[in-house]
Order: C-alpha cells, then sequence, then structure tokens
C-alpha cells in the first residue's frame, strides 16, 4: 500500500516550435515545471507509536509498512506472537502485552497474585529475549476497596515480580483508566498511581499515563505531566470526548502537550489511541502524529 500523503511529481514538458517565427510569432516559452513539495521528515522529539487495536482491518505486515512510511517506530499492545513480524519491518513494540488476567482482574486483588505472579514469570523473560522494555499490567476493579487496601494489595504483589523484572530490564507497566468506561477500575487517578510507584520503590515499576482517561477524570493534564512525569514509561493520546481524532474536534490542545512532555525531559513513548472517525483511517493517523510531531 503507497503513503497516501507521498505526492506524485507530475512532468510538463512543452516544447516551443522555431516555425513559428515564420509567421511572425514570438516562440512559446515553455512552461514551469511545478514545484512538489515532500513531507517534512518528523522533528524526532517525540518518539512515536500506534496501537494496532485502532486499525485493527489492516493486516499487520500491511500496517507495519504504512507505519514505516510515516514515520512511526513502533506499534503497540501486541502478543508475543506478534512481536517478530513487527521487528521485522525495523519496528519496535513500545507497549508488550501478553500477561496478567485483563483489566478487571488485576494486582489489588490478593486471590490472584499467584496467578498473576506465574504469569508475569512466563512472559517477562520473553520481553527481554525480544529486546523489548515495557509490559502492560493493572489494577483491576476496586470491588469496595479503599485507596489504602487498593495500594498495601498491589504492593505485595508487584514487590514479588521486581526482583525478575530489574533482573530482565523489563518496566512493568500499569495504565491509569478512567473508572466510567472501564468500571470500578482503580488506578484511575494520577496521584494514586504516582503513589503505587512511591510504595513499589523500583525503577522497574511505572504508569501508562494515558491522557483521554485522565481528561475524563481529573483534567489539568499538562500541570500532572509537569509534576508526576518521572513515573511514566509510557504515554496514550486520544481526543475527548469519544476517543476520536486528537484535532479541533475535541477539547484538548495537544500541541501544547507535547511541547510540555518534550520541556520535562521524557525519552519514552508517546502512543496514538484514538479510533478514526473519518473515511481514510490512514490520512487520519498520519495527520495526528504531525499535531503531536512539535
Amino acid at each position: 500500500m503507497k503513503n497516501i500523503s507521498r505526492r506524485t511529481a507530475i512532468k510538463t514538458v512543452l516544447a516551443g516550435s522555431a516555425a513559428m517565427a515564420v509567421s511572425g510569432m514570438e516562440a512559446a516559452a515553455p512552461a514551469k515545471k511545478k514545484k512538489v513539495e515532500k513531507p517534512e521528515p518528523l522533528k524526532g522529539n517525540i518518539r512515536h507509536s500506534v496501537s494496532k487495536w485502532c486499525f485493527g482491518s489492516y493486516p499487520l505486515d500491511e500496517f507495519c509498512e504504512i507505519c514505516k512510511n510515516i514515520g512511526i517506530e513502533s506499534i503497540e499492545l501486541l502478543d508475543p506472537k506478534d512481536w517478530p513480524v513487527v521487528q521485522k519491518h525495523g519496528l519496535t513494540v513500545a507497549m508488550a502485552q501478553g500477561a496478567g488476567l485483563g483489566i478487571d482482574r488485576g494486582f489489588n486483588d490478593p486471590k490472584l497474585h499467584d496467578e498473576l505472579v506465574a504469569s508475569y514469570e512466563q512472559v517477562i523473560p520473553m520481553v527481554a529475549e525480544a529486546g523489548l522494555t515495557n509490559l502492560i499490567c493493572f489494577s483491576g476493579r476496586r470491588n469496595g476497596l479503599t485507596d489504602l487496601q487498593g495500594w498495601e494489595n498491589c504492593e505485595k504483589g508487584l514487590k514479588r515480580l521486581m526482583p525478575l523484572a530489574e533482573k530482565h530490564n523489563v518496566v512493568l507497566t500499569m495504565e491509569l483508566l478512567n473508572s466510567v468506561g472501564h468500571k470500578d477500575y482503580q488506578c484511575d487517578h494520577t496521584v494514586w498511581g504516582a503513589e503505587l510507584c512511591r510504595r513499589v520503590g523500583s525503577p522497574n515499576f511505572k504508569l501508562l499515563y494515558d491522557i483521554y482517561h485522565m481528561q475524563i477524570m481529573e483534567g489539568n493534564i499538562i500541570e500532572n505531566i509537569r509534576k508526576y512525569h518521572q513515573y511514566f514509561s509510557h504515554i496514550h493520546t486520544g481526543g475527548s470526548p469519544g476517543r476520536a481524532e486528537i484535532d479541533e474536534t475535541q477539547e484538548l490542545y495537544y500541541p501544547a502537550i507535547m511541547k510540555a512532555i518534550v520541556e520535562t525531559g521524557y525519552k519514552g513513548f508517546v502512543g496514538q489511541e484514538f479510533v478514526p472517525k473519518q473515511e481514510d483511517k490512514i490520512a487520519s493517523l498520519e495527520k495526528c502524529i504531525r499535531i503531536c510531531d512539535v
């Protein structure tokens, strides 16, 4: 599939005729060639990634080529079987998945700790062997727990995995999600996730700061990025309301958010996780990458 943003040069050749002088007319001047503007390369201040699930209709091989042409370095939220497909195209998987029990059943439930630990113990070495870093995890639903109980339970379960994560240089990354769409999810505010990071006390446990979800729950996006960025290993975008394109149709101004991210010195990836609403989904993706390319 061709890069839809690449324009094809059309060369126009006009030949003047010397015979026109016979009729007393001046020879026609050749028309100027149309100047073709090539897309500017990405600036490189933001490391761009994209969540494959938002573009599910594209075969992964084809989607890799599309992303590579746009300048995207990573396709994320993929299981181990898909990692080699991405890597053969010279891309990476900035946020891996494949361990755990899903969003609703996480580390805040002590009854699940043995099963969760066994799952992550299996996948952490696989992440390292593939040359990847971030592996997603979740708090689980609150189910009546207080904040303190949730912190204590998650801390106990996660600390069982930190020696292995540190050995393999893998970062377990808990996603901040809104608890409206993901009903009753506990890690639903930045301050809650940051306190859990402090309690776990390892550089191998951090947060996935999802701008879309945190706009729903708390707003104040730029200030919270500045305050808590040291706890982030990954960032997600998404238009609010509706998780649509991050353009003028929604309530956040992403160029300012991206500039704030760059100013913090953050070196991780920013993953596009919006669901395209326009018919040309790839044009939509490229547009949103350009919006974030500050």
